[in-house]
């Protein structure tokens, strides 16, 4: 499930476009302002947002902004104008798309696919822990400021773990699918890696957690979402 979010100091939009996305299967966060919808990110995954360019505190254009220099979603702008220069103002902040109001719902939920399906092709190769990216094919991690450099096992460690949320993997996996069937080592160096990706993202505790489950493996576990 897809979590959306949607700021907009106005609650009858909110409400709608509530019960428009939910019925489509999408989870939905609310936000009044911009300065809340900031706080939101913070506390869960977000795959997609839609602002209102018109909003007290932080406005849409200015939230805008800080999600393109701080996450790697789809951002849909919402307004009451049609003028070009808000448009333009809009696409130099970062937006991917711009809707006026007032909307048919409908036209809503066919740009908020394209947009899922042109980031899916985009982002194939990338796994995305929060503000945090994994980018398999070039060996990189980012969390969209900074690039994190990772010796390559522990790369692929974390980036199996990532790619499975959840799941719980056997040292004799892990050994199996970063280090390879001919690998001749112990499997201790499972625990050791994982002891130095512990400690390489203790920051980032509120993105996902590295639980060791006694006597089996290890498992990534996501915070808040």
């Amino acid at each position: 499930m897809k979590n959306l979010l949607i700021a907009d100091d106005d609650p009858h939009i909110r409400t709608l476009l509530r019960h428009v996305l939910t019925n489509e299967g999408y989870f939905v966060l609310e936000a009044k302002d911009g300065k809340e919808a900031i706080e939101k990110m913070k506390e869960a995954t977000v795959d997609l947002a839609i602002l209102d360019v018109m909003m007290p505190h932080i406005d849409g254009l200015e939230l805008c902004q800080h999600i393109r220099e701080n996450y790697d979603i789809p951002i849909i702008l919402l307004t009451a104008r049609q003028q070009l220069s808000d448009k333009e103002q809009g696409y130099l902040r970062g937006t991917d798309d711009y809707l006026t109001k007032p909307f048919e719902p409908d036209e809503l939920l066919f740009r908020i696919r394209a947009l899922f399906r042109r980031y899916s092709i985009a982002f194939e190769d990338k796994i995305r822990l929060k503000e945090l990216v994994i980018d398999r094919k070039n060996y990189e991690v980012t969390d969209g400021k900074d690039m994190l450099l990772l010796p390559a096992k522990e790369f692929e460690l974390l980036a199996q773990l990532a790619q499975f949320p959840g799941r719980l993997f056997s040292r004799g996996e892990l050994i199996e699918l970063v280090w390879g069937f001919d690998y001749e080592g112990d499997e201790r160096t499972v625990d050791v890696h994982i002891k130095r990706l512990r400690g390489r993202f203790a920051d980032y505790e509120d993105s996902f957690i590295i639980r060791t489950v006694r006597g089996v493996g290890y498992k990534l576990e996501l915070v808040n979402t």
